[in-house]
C-alpha cells in the first residue's frame, strides 16, 4: 500500500532548511560587487630559454584592478594574485610581451579588470662564458720600512657567465680585500670572488686563498711618460688610447735602478677577445732588469678600438 505524502512531515526540519537559505540569500545578496585597485602583484617569467641572458630587468611587479564581492575583495592581497609570462620561444633581441586577464591567477570570484603595464619590453641577448684572472685586493698599508710583494691568489682564474657583450667586456674578477696593515711578514687570507658588473656572475660561486708577499722596501725610481702599446689584438683592428703615455714607478736595488733607461721598461693593455668599441681597462708595465713595477699612474686608459681604414 503507497504512503500518501503529508506536506507537515519533518516540519520543523523544513522550517529550519528555509530559514537558512533565506538566510543565504541575505548574506550573497547584501555582498555588492565592487572594484580595488592593488599595486605590487608578483611577476613570473616561465620557461626562461637556455642559451639566453636578460640584458634589461624586467619589473617584477605590476598593477591589476579586480572586481568581485566586497567581502572577498577586503580579504584580497597583493600576495594572493601572481601575473605569468611564458617565455618560451624567445629569441635574442628586444622582444614586447603583452599582459592580459588569462595570465593573471586569482582566487575564486574574483575578476582581473585592468593590469598596468599591458605590455613588458625585454631584450634577449645569447649567454656566454669566459675565463678570467683574479685579481687580489688588499687594503692598509704594511709595517714601516715594508712594502707589498707579490700577490696569488689559487684559483687563479675563475669562469664568468653573462650576457655575451657583458663577457666580452669583462677583463678580471675581484677578490674582497685581504688587511695587510702593519704586516712585517706574508698575509695569507681566505676570501670571496666576485665581479663588480650586475649583469655577470660566477659560473661556480667561489672562494680564493690569497698570498701576499710583504718584503722589506727597497729604493724607488719613477720613469715618465713612457708609451702605451697594445698586446693581442685581433687583425683588422687598431686602438687609440686616452692618454698615451704614463708614469710607471719601480723598485730594486741602487744599481740596477741607476742603469735603468725607459727601454727597459714597457707599458702595454691587454686587448685579448675585444672588438670594436669603447672600453676602460688596466695597464699592466714589465721590467727587462731586476727591478718590479710599484705602481703605474693613471693605472686605468680609455681605449678605442676600430676597424682599419684598409
Amino acid at each position: 500500500m503507497k504512503r500518501m505524502w503529508w506536506p507537515f512531515h519533518h516540519f520543523q526540519l523544513k522550517v529550519i532548511a528555509f530559514g537558512l537559505a533565506v538566510l543565504l540569500w541575505i548574506v550573497v545578496s547584501g555582498d555588492a560587487t565592487v572594484e580595488r585597485g592593488l599595486r605590487g602583484v608578483p611577476l613570473e617569467l616561465q620557461q626562461f630559454p637556455a642559451g639566453l641572458e636578460l640584458q634589461t630587468e624586467p619589473p617584477s611587479t605590476v598593477d591589476v584592478r579586480v572586481r568581485g564581492g566586497s567581502g572577498t575583495l577586503s580579504r584580497l592581497s597583493p600576495a594572493d594574485i601572481v601575473a605569468v609570462l611564458d617565455l618560451h620561444g624567445a629569441q635574442a633581441g628586444q622582444r614586447l610581451y603583452h599582459l592580459t586577464p588569462d595570465q593573471v591567477r586569482v582566487p575564486f570570484g574574483v575578476e582581473i579588470v585592468q593590469i598596468t603595464p599591458t605590455t613588458v619590453a625585454m631584450v634577449f641577448e645569447r649567454s656566454a662564458t669566459k675565463l678570467v684572472p683574479v685579481v687580489p685586493a688588499i687594503e692598509g698599508k704594511p709595517a714601516p720600512g715594508f712594502v707589498v710583494g707579490k700577490m696569488t691568489s689559487d684559483p687563479a682564474t675563475v669562469e664568468i657567465v653573462g650576457p655575451e657583450s657583458s663577457v666580452k667586456r669583462a677583463a678580471a674578477a675581484l677578490t674582497e680585500p685581504v688587511s695587510v696593515a702593519g704586516s712585517r711578514d706574508r698575509v695569507r687570507g681566505v676570501v670571496t670572488v666576485g665581479v663588480l658588473d650586475s649583469s655577470i656572475r660566477l659560473k661556480a660561486l667561489r672562494s680564493a686563498v690569497v698570498d701576499v708577499q710583504i718584503v722589506p722596501a727597497p729604493l724607488e725610481r719613477t720613469m715618465h711618460a713612457l708609451p702605451v702599446h697594445w698586446r693581442h689584438l685581433s687583425t683588422h683592428l687598431t686602438a687609440q688610447f686616452t692618454p698615451v703615455t704614463v708614469d710607471v714607478t719601480v723598485r730594486g736595488n741602487r744599481e740596477g735602478l741607476n742603469q735603468m733607461h725607459a727601454d727597459d721598461l714597457i707599458a702595454y693593455v691587454d686587448l685579448s677577445g675585444l672588438g670594436v668599441g669603447e672600453y676602460s681597462l688596466p695597464i699592466h708595465a714589465e721590467s727587462s732588469r731586476e727591478a718590479g713595477v710599484t705602481h703605474i699612474e693613471p693605472s686605468m686608459v680609455h681605449v678605442r678600438i676600430t676597424r682599419d681604414k684598409d
